[in-house]
């Protein structure tokens, strides 16, 4: 059996997003009241739609690369034991992040972390500082294993990145599937805006479970997320239709999302503009679809 790895789990406006999340599931984790009533213009909603959706791409992001590792965390490749050469992630990443695993060796729990020391341009065109920390219960491929992300003086590009990512297994009848829940996220960028950010999401695998390689696994995630901005404004985020994230793809490249603003209603269409090619790109539209706006994930 195998697990994903996005982007082996995007969004943005996975990521991000991961994770991203949203959902046509009510879970009391994630409230869908908004803190305050305050009065958002147009161009207010717009402005924090797109906020919004990269807090959700960057935790996508993290999650994408954790999932990377743990895919080749789990892959045995030696009679005596298994070695960790994490070939798909240091293609990902570049030579710029150190890669340790302890104990290494096929006992659990484990702990693998992605260090980017202080900072440096990745392989996939985007900055990153600080470390990313993974542990592991089991083999990420295991019914069961649990995978816990947490970060320390961690960065993607401009923005300061805080939280826990839980990931846990929950396949079963030869079904794969799991969840995603962030816990205490946090964005802050250099100017002091920010907001805090939580989220669960489902994922399940619908292609590429029959085959040795990871490139071709494509997954299905549906959740909700909570953005809370320091004005107390809250935005959530819905799957209104599944969203699609390609192993091979570093961002969703399909499906829906809704974005409510007090009374306002946006939609994110990670489809667009290319029929679900792969690219960063996603549409924002409002006001029944007469308004739009081209937005780009990072």
């Amino acid at each position: 059996m195998k697990l994903i790895s996005i982007n082996r789990i995007t969004l943005a406006v996975v990521m991000l997003l991961a994770t991203v999340l949203y959902s046509c599931q009510k879970d009391s984790s994630v409230s869908d009241d908004n803190t305050t009533t305050q009065p958002v213009t147009e161009e207010e909603a717009v402005a924090y739609s797109e906020e919004s959706a990269e807090a959700e791409a960057s935790f996508d992001d993290i999650e994408d690369v954790s999932r990377m590792a743990a895919e080749e965390e789990g892959v045995v490749s030696a009679p005596n034991g298994r070695v960790f050469p994490f070939v798909q992630l240091r293609l990902r990443l570049g030579p710029c992040a150190t890669i340790t695993v302890s104990p290494n060796d096929s006992t659990y729990p484990k702990t693998v972390t992605i260090d980017f020391g202080t900072g440096c341009i990745c392989a996939d065109g985007k900055f990153r500082k600080g470390a990313i920390i993974l542990h592991f219960t089991g083999p990420i491929r295991r019914s069961g294993s649990v995978l816990t992300i947490t970060l320390r003086d961690f960065y993607l590009n401009r923005a300061h990145v805080e939280g826990t990512k839980v990931i846990s297994n929950l396949s079963a009848n030869g079904a794969i599937k799991f969840t995603v829940q962030v816990v205490g996220g946090k964005v802050t960028y250099p100017n002091g805006r920010g907001y805090r950010y939580e989220g669960l999401k489902y994922v399940a695998q619908v292609e590429g479970a029959a085959t040795a390689n990871p490139l071709d696994d494509i997954y299905k995630i549906e959740g909700r997320s909570k953005t809370t901005f320091n004005n107390g404004l809250t935005i959530t985020l819905n799957t209104e239709s599944p969203l699609i994230k390609k192993v091979a793809c570093h961002w969703i490249s399909n499906g829906t999302l809704k974005i409510k603003i007090n009374d306002r209603v946006l939609f994110l269409d990670y489809g667009a503009p290319n029929n679900g090619a792969c690219d960063n790109k996603a549409l924002l539209t409002w006001n029944n679809g007469n308004n739009q706006r081209l937005i780009t994930l990072p």
